[in-house]
């Protein structure tokens, strides 16, 4: 309860002086018990560690709580950029801006500011730098990895229809609100950066 981020088995296993296999099933087993009894929080395995969350039947009055009715959700430009991120990442700035077809320094540093995107290096060829999404990304998402983000196929046109690059982005931010609005009908926790519950 008094982490800011989720946190590994291995480390749990380690302050608890616990093997690793018995603190892994204590926790799956305690998640359980509180889904099982309705609890108002969850125990949620998210960006590879645990952490508790606020249960998404009670967002609501948590969101009331914390954020006095105002949500700060992500822009279309936002997602967009957040979007091409997630699937090209690493990836510079004016990839991003070649991508969605227009410029996105002022979204990319919102983003950074909000602890989804963070610099993961710089390009050897350009010195450009580069950017990646963070497990605070993946939390708000509600994945486990960025091998659950959605396949990109199904939202995509056939080779032969597309006409220029910058379409892919607005295509792979679909593939995105789909795959939070999917996420928000199970964990209530997708779409939103605002602060945790």
């Amino acid at each position: 309860m008094v982490v800011d981020e989720p946190v590994a088995e291995e480390r749990l296993a380690g302050v608890l002086e616990r093997p690793r296999a018995e603190v892994a099933a204590a926790l799956r087993e305690l998640s359980a018990e509180y889904t099982a009894q309705g609890r108002g929080f969850d125990l949620r395995l998210v960006a590879g560690g645990w952490r508790f969350y606020s249960r998404d039947t009670r967002s609501a009055v948590v969101d009331r709580f914390l954020l006095d009715g105002q949500q700060a959700r992500l822009t279309q430009a936002a997602l967009e950029t957040l979007a091409v991120v997630a699937y090209r990442q690493p990836v510079s700035r004016s990839r991003v801006s070649a991508v969605r077809g227009v410029n996105c320094d002022g979204v990319m540093r919102t983003l950074v500011q909000r602890g989804l995107v963070e610099e993961a290096g710089s390009e050897p060829e350009t010195g450009a730098i580069l950017y990646r999404t963070t497990n605070y990304f993946l939390e708000r998402m509600g994945l486990r990895g960025l091998d659950e983000l959605p396949e990109l196929a199904p939202f995509l046109p056939e080779v032969d229809d597309v006409e220029a690059e910058s379409l892919e982005g607005t295509m792979i931010a679909e593939a995105v609100a789909a795959a939070a609005a999917q996420a928000a009908d199970g964990s209530g926790e997708a779409g939103r950066a605002g602060p945790d519950r």
